[in-house]
């Protein structure tokens, strides 16, 4: 599942988010700054027992992926303190593999017969099945928070062109009408002068 978030400018502590993750199994985290200045900030990944599993300052996109070897509750945190101005926009991701759902698998096939194999290969399968879906739903929310990013920066843009052109075309009209009036005294001066 996708989120996204707001992290705060010039603030000392950085957001943090917890996941539960069992030992053996996988964690990968994916994220992407999709608005604000710079669009950068810093990432941490922390495990249970207060290691540094993953630190990055001032980027704007990454994926981690590690494997857990302790059970419990792994940090996630964002960092914006360097950020005086700018508050960020954030999409991050979070993939958990190899928790509880294959445990169940092997208690149904304890026993060796035909219908074991059967059912090891319907599991694997399955499992296939369902990694093929989650790399194609990862997929198609990168491409979401490239697109978010993108529609930022470009609507940003739009402002930055509008604004500007704006202002050069009130000074074009300005030079334009202070040229004429300044022709027009210029001749009226002219016809004044000439007396028959």
């Amino acid at each position: 599942m996708g989120y996204v978030f707001e992290v705060s400018a010039a603030v000392r502590l950085t957001e943090c988010f917890y996941q539960t993750v069992a030992k053996n199994g996988s964690l990968e985290v994916e994220y992407q700054v999709i608005a604000g200045a710079g669009l950068d900030v810093g990432f941490t990944l922390i495990s249970p027992s207060g290691y540094r599993l993953v630190s990055e300052f001032r980027t704007s996109d990454g994926i981690h992926t590690v494997e857990p070897t302790e059970d419990g509750d792994y940090r996630l945190c964002f960092d914006n303190s360097f950020s005086k101005l700018s508050e960020k926009m954030v999409f991050f991701e979070v993939i958990v593999e190899g928790q509880a759902g294959d445990e169940e698998w092997a208690d149904m096939a304890e026993q060796e017969s035909m219908m074991e194999y059967k059912l090891e290969d319907i599991r694997e399968a399955m499992d296939s099945v369902h990694k093929h879906l989650e790399r194609s739903r990862q997929f198609q929310t990168l491409l979401r928070g490239f697109e978010a990013r993108d529609r930022y920066l470009l609507e940003d843009n739009l402002w930055r062109v509008s604004f500007w052109s704006s202002v050069s075309l009130l000074i074009i009209m300005t030079v334009a009408a202070t040229q004429v009036y300044t022709l027009r005294c210029f001749f009226d001066d002219k016809k004044g002068s000439f007396k028959p």
